[in-house]
């Protein structure tokens, strides 16, 4: 039986409730949805054991720190097979922060975040002289409108 069966409308509340701000207390949860905080741990470590929980992050605001640059790259591979060889190149640019492999136009979709244009020219620079990649398709960010996780229920522990 596939674990994921275990997952519960507490369970589903706890995780909607925590993905909007992952630093809230175990005890604020518990009261937005009527359980004990010791049964609001014991869920999470469930679902952690369960690999849905995977980490906790931070949503940062990058331009506050320098990094005023967002881009979306498409990359095109000379071949397919060489997928797995280009993403370990591209886990070692610490500018790419995701990598997609996609169907479409492009064979891995990126997104990268760079100080300033002179940064973005030396990472896209460095991404094109990875082996295997064939050319690439650069999409600057001008403004991201819309941030937010997915709504896995309409949320009334509110």
């Amino acid at each position: 039986m596939d674990k994921n069966l275990d997952i519960d409308n507490v369970d589903l509340k706890i995780i909607s409730l925590l993905n909007e701000d992952a630093k809230t207390p175990y005890t604020e949860i518990a009261k937005k949805v009527y359980v004990s905080s010791g049964t609001v741990h014991v869920r999470m470590r469930k679902l952690e054991d369960m690999g849905i929980v995977k980490s906790a992050t931070l949503n940062i605001d990058f331009s506050k720190l320098g990094y005023d640059i967002s881009a979306y790259l498409g990359i095109y591979l000379e071949k397919s097979s060489l997928y797995d060889n280009v993403i370990e190149k591209l886990k070692e640019i610490a500018e790419v922060v995701n990598a997609y492999y996609t169907t479409g136009n492009y064979s891995i979709f990126a997104k990268i975040i760079c100080k300033d244009t002179n940064h973005l020219r030396d990472v896209l620079n460095k991404i094109q002289k990875v082996d295997g990649i064939d050319r690439t398709e650069t999409l600057i960010v001008l403004e991201e409108s819309i941030n937010r996780p997915i709504q896995l229920f309409e949320q009334d522990a509110k």
